[in-house]
This record gives C-alpha cells, sequence and structure tokens, in this order.
C-alpha cells in the first residue's frame, strides 16, 4: 500500500503541489527520501524517527521509501517533516486514508513530537482553498492560515492532538484570523523643525508613491523626515495587507501569525549585498525590496552601497517585481515599493559650507555622488535638498504641522486617483504612463509649452519627462484633484534640478 499526502513547494510567493508518497514494504529495515530533497529535507528522517518515539510509536521494522512527485523539482524546507510524518501514520494505520486525502499538510516536527512554525503558511491556506482541500498546520500559524478563508484548517500543537482529533479524542478548535497589534505610534511630522521645502517633498512623495532622493548634510535631519514618511501614509487595504503578508510568511517573518496592518518600513545597512537588497541565495528567498512591498524602503547613505546592488534595484522599480533568475527557475516576487534615499553631498558632507568643507571641494562632490548611475537617479522623481537647520529654528521655532493633518491631504489626494483610474488596474500617479498619464495629465498650452522648453533645456530623458508630469498631476491632486496648470509643472521641474556637487563642477 502507498499512502498519499498533499503538500506544497515554493516558487516566490506561488505554489507547486507536491504529492508525498509513503511506502512501506517487506525488506531490510531502511528509511529512503528520494525526489530531489535538500539536505533539511533529508535531515526530516531524524526529526519524524524522534517525533514519533515521543508519543510511543515506533517504525515498522521495514523498508520505508519516501518519494516526493514531481521527482524533477527540488524539495527544500522543514515544512516536509509533517508531511513525511502523517503518511507514515496512515500506512501504519493511525490515520485514516480518506479523511486525510482531504487537506493539504505542512509543517516542522520537534524531537519531542511538537509542531513547529514553518515558512509560507498563508500561501498553503490560499493554494489548500482554491484546491478545496482543508490544511493542517503548525498550532501558532492557524491565525495566519485563516485569513484565506479555507473552511476546514487544523492548526495542531503537537502529533499527539492531531492524532486525537481524528480519533475522535480531542477536536481542535478552529482558529480566528488574527492581525499584528499596531504597535507604538509612529514618529509625528510635527517633530520637525524647519525643513518646510524637504516637509514638502515629503508629502507629495507620499501623495501618490514617488521616489524621493534627499541630499544634504549631516544632522540635517534626512532619516527623521524618512522615519516620519509611514505616519503619513495610509493603512494597509484588506488586498494589500494579504499580499505583503504572504511576502512576509514565504520569508518567515509571520512566525506569530498575525498579519501585517501597517505598511512595512525596510532600512537595510548600506552594507548589505545584492540578494539581501533584491533577493536571492540558496532558496531564493525575498530581500528589502520586495519586503518593503507597498509600503517604503530607505536607504540611508544611498553613495555607500555596492554599486551592483544599487543597479540591480532599476528593474524592481520600473516594474514592481524583483526577478531572481537560476539555471533551472525563474522566481518572481511583488516589489511595488516607495524608494526614499538619503545621502550627503560629498564625503565629508560640508559641500556648501567653505568652514567645514574639505580641501578637496568640488572635487570631491563630483566623485562621490559618480558612485550613483544616471540611469538609478532618472528612476527618483523628487529631488530635494535639505540645508542644515539654523540653530533659531531649533530653539524657538513651534511644533511644525502634525502628521495626522498631512496624512489626511494625502488621503484625499489618494482617494481622487482611485476614482481617477477605477478599471485600469492604476491606483497612484507613479503608475501611470503612456496614454493613461497623458489623459490625467491633460495639459493647456503655456503648460505643455513650459514642459517641453524645460525638458530640452535640462537634458531630460523621456523617463524624467513622464516623472515629472506625474509629479505634477499629484500637485494638482493634493489641491483636490484641479486642472493640471503651469504652476505645476514649475514646481514638479523644481523638483528635477541637477545634484549640487555636479552643478558645481560643470560650472
Amino acid at each position: 500500500m502507498v499512502s498519499r499526502v498533499a503538500t506544497i513547494a515554493f516558487a516566490g510567493i506561488e505554489t507547486v503541489d507536491i504529492e508525498v508518497q509513503v511506502s512501506v514494504t517487506s525488506g531490510l529495515p531502511t528509511f529512503m527520501i528520494v525526489g530531489l530533497p535538500d539536505k533539511a529535507v533529508g535531515e526530516s528522517r531524524e526529526r519524524v524517527r524522534a517525533a514519533l518515539n515521543a508519543i510511543g510509536l515506533a517504525l515498522p521494522p521495514k523498508r520505508i521509501t519516501i518519494n516526493m512527485a514531481p521527482a524533477d523539482i527540488t524539495k527544500e524546507g522543514s515544512h516536509f517533516d509533517l508531511p513525511i510524518a502523517v503518511g507514515l501514520l496512515v500506512s501504519m494505520g493511525v490515520l485514516p486514508v480518506e479523511e486525510m486525502d482531504g487537506y493539504l499538510v505542512l509543517g516542522e516536527l520537534g524531537l519531542d513530537g511538537s509542531i513547529a512554525p514553518v515558512a509560507g503558511v498563508l500561501p498553503a491556506a490560499i493554494a489548500a482553498n482554491a484546491a478545496d482541500k482543508g490544511l493542517i498546520c503548525p498550532g501558532v500559524q492557524g491565525g495566519e492560515a485563516a485569513w484565506a478563508g479555507g473552511q476546514d484548517i487544523l492548526a495542531a500543537p503537537n502529533l499527539l492532538a492531531l492524532i486525537n482529533h481524528f480519533k475522535g479524542g480531542t477536536a481542535l478548535p478552529r482558529p480566528e484570523p488574527r492581525a499584528r497589534d499596531a504597535g507604538p505610534p509612529l514618529p509625528d511630522l510635527a517633530d520637525v523643525k524647519g525643513q518646510e521645502t524637504a516637509k514638502r517633498a515629503l508629502e507629495i512623495a507620499a501623495a501618490a508613491g514617488h521616489n524621493l532622493l534627499m541630499i544634504g548634510p549631516p544632522g540635517s535631519g534626512k532619516s527623521m523626515l524618512a522615519s516620519r514618511l509611514p505616519g503619513i501614509l495610509p493603512p494597509l487595504s484588506p488586498a494589500e495587507a494579504l499580499e505583503v503578508s504572504m511576502i512576509h510568511s514565504v520569508a518567515g517573518l509571520l512566525g506569530d501569525g498575525r498579519l501585517l496592518t501597517r505598511r512595512p518600513f525596510r532600512d537595510p545597512h548600506h552594507s548589505a549585498s545584492v540578494p539581501a537588497l533584491v533577493g536571492g541565495g540558496h532558496r531564493a528567498r525575498p530581500g528589502d525590496v520586495s519586503l518593503a512591498h507597498h509600503g517604503v524602503l530607505f536607504l540611508d547613505e544611498l553613495p555607500e552601497f555596492q554599486r551592483a546592488a544599487l543597479e540591480a534595484l532599476r528593474q524592481p522599480l520600473e516594474s514592481g517585481r524583483a526577478v531572481i533568475s537560476r539555471a533551472n527557475s525563474h522566481v518572481a516576487y511583488p516589489a511595488r515599493v516607495q524608494l526614499v534615499a538619503a545621502m550627503n553631498p560629498c564625503r565629508c558632507g560640508h559641500l556648501d559650507d567653505p568652514a567645514l568643507a574639505c580641501s578637496k571641494a568640488p572635487r570631491c562632490a563630483a566623485d562621490y555622488q559618480g558612485r550613483l548611475s544616471g540611469p538609478l537617479l532618472d528612476r527618483i522623481d523628487l529631488h530635494v535638498e535639505v540645508p542644515a537647520v539654523h540653530p533659531l529654528d531649533l530653539a524657538h521655532t513651534p511644533p511644525g504641522e502634525p502628521s495626522a493633518a498631512v496624512a489626511a491631504r494625502v488621503a484625499a489626494a489618494r482617494e481622487v486617483q482611485a476614482r481617477r483610474y477605477a478599471g485600469t488596474g492604476i491606483t497612484l500617479n507613479s503608475q501611470a504612463d503612456g496614454p493613461v498619464l497623458e489623459e490625467a495629465a491633460a495639459l493647456d498650452g503655456p503648460a505643455r509649452a513650459l514642459l517641453v522648453e524645460a525638458t530640452g533645456r535640462m537634458h531630460l530623458s523621456a523617463r524624467a519627462y513622464h516623472r515629472v508630469l506625474r509629479v505634477a498631476r499629484t500637485l494638482a491632486d493634493l489641491e483636490g484633484g484641479v486642472p493640471l496648470t503651469r504652476l505645476h509643472v514649475a514646481e514638479a521641474l523644481s523638483y528635477r534640478r541637477l545634484m549640487p556637487g555636479r552643478a558645481a563642477v560643470s560650472a
């Protein structure tokens, strides 16, 4: 007799159906796992054996063969422990064959028979629901699985509880969907003294998901401003929360089984490698650009990042997807992020202050900013200077406008965009392109003439032309969706000026 248990493998946030086949036949006592298992799957033999011994069951002294079909797909991860154990329990007559056919199973076994959390329970629950199957998963992740809406979810804390449920002893309760607590209050924009231009740019960026680059000396408040962006962004919609949580689930970051409710904010260190930033590694895990999906990716000290890592961001910023290529497969993760970057104008950071600038200015600024490629800078909609704060501003400026007031304007602008792009698959101006953008902009004669003239004089690329148009449309939306005018175009163009160091050298 061959028992069969359904489980899955992962290709990004997509799932691949896997069938665990268990054969117990006469012969010399062996325990073999075939079907391209990786190291973690191969070691599951000892975990399964110890877990069964812990609940008073011993493997039969026969030839045990575990096949994972299809055999040409590499099986990675410890979540195959529980399907293997369940298949063995079916073959041993402990669990009913008929009932197990209707479940998809995943979980890692402890040596004491406990079922430990694994990555990917949320995508697995969605796959099970789509296949009209129930789900058997670790007990602490039942709340995560319940968000998929499946009718039959068994969140078992250990093997014994699972066996007792099917034997009619103690029934496992149905888990309830759980969301992550709101957590501590987000930093408030009212704490920022001065920097009105930068705060204006931050509001524009939040209103339509525009990418933002802040350039200024050390201590001018660039990181402080970036940390306050999540406080003016609207909360995740239910669909967005589910999509973001799926990525975090595959990455193993939803260990408590609670879905995210806040937009993610990722701020990797500038020593981050390409796989850490974009995704990859042995098991093609999502990187920070995907973990920040529908949220903010903050890169402080932008020129200090590895050149290869920054260049790898160009494709995700343009397409909203991070594609990880392997010899035998391509894995894609969603990566619709809002990039916020901060940098000093030069290595010493005091390019515009003769009293503090180093002796190599302005050549050092050109060398420092030359680490950033033109194509990467072209993908950043808003370039804003953040000058040093004057001592009088620090001492006497009253608290500024609170985040709640700015967030209300941002929400209103996003509502205007949602109505405009209804039915197009686009939600924000930063995603609009082609005829959709031209129709949304509806430039009058003076506004179009200014944009065309500025494009020639500033040597803007076609991409930069359209990004200026998007920002101008956002400026009009912050005023309630009024028609786009020459003033909106002029302000949008002011955020595309040359970086200070490059302008100084060229002059």
